[in-house]
């Protein structure tokens, strides 16, 4: 199990009192960019290859509520994958010292060409980092998020009379 400590700091907490929605969102990404940077991919790495992760869809489970300078475990977990890794989901669940689960962040992303902005498989190295991380018991696999994986994967799914022609386009019928 992948997992930091992060502490709910001032800038952490809401009017209530409390670690306020997006302070969960901001450590989830700090231990994501953590996992990377520890498996080869740091921040400057990234750079390099002019790629990043974009996260698309945030999940927030809140389950206690987290006081000023409380101390906090925060896992990160492997929630979702496809198989060219071109999409993922990473569950982050946060738990007190002592045990007692606080919080679960899923977030849901791609990897960003940051000079062509469109999404992209990530290279080789960050595949295997990505298949090595610690999966969720409900790990599930995931469409690619490249068109030509999906207008692939739409095709075999046709019976044989409804797959594309190279020549006529869709053929229908006997």
């Amino acid at each position: 199990m992948f997992e930091r400590r992060v502490v709910a700091g001032w800038s952490d907490m809401d009017f209530n009192s409390h670690m306020r929605n997006t302070a969960y969102l901001d450590k989830s990404a700090d231990v994501r960019m953590m996992y990377f940077s520890e498996n080869g991919f740091s921040m400057q790495e990234f750079m390099r290859l002019r790629l990043g992760p974009v996260i698309m869809r945030d999940e927030l489970e809140y389950y206690r509520e987290v006081s000023l300078l409380e101390e906090l475990r925060a896992t990160l977990e492997l929630a979702a994958l496809a198989a060219d890794a071109s999409r993922f989901a990473i569950q982050n669940r946060f738990y007190r010292l002592d045990g007692q689960r606080v919080a679960r962040v899923k977030s849901t992303g791609g990897w960003l060409d940051l000079t062509a902005r469109r999404l992209v498989a990530p290279p080789e190295g960050l595949l295997t980092a990505l298949q090595r991380a610690p999966r969720s018991e409900e790990f599930t696999e995931i469409p690619s998020s490249l068109k030509s994986a999906k207008a692939k994967a739409h095709r075999r799914a046709l019976p044989l009379r409804e797959r594309p022609h190279a020549s006529h386009g869709v053929v229908r019928g006997g």
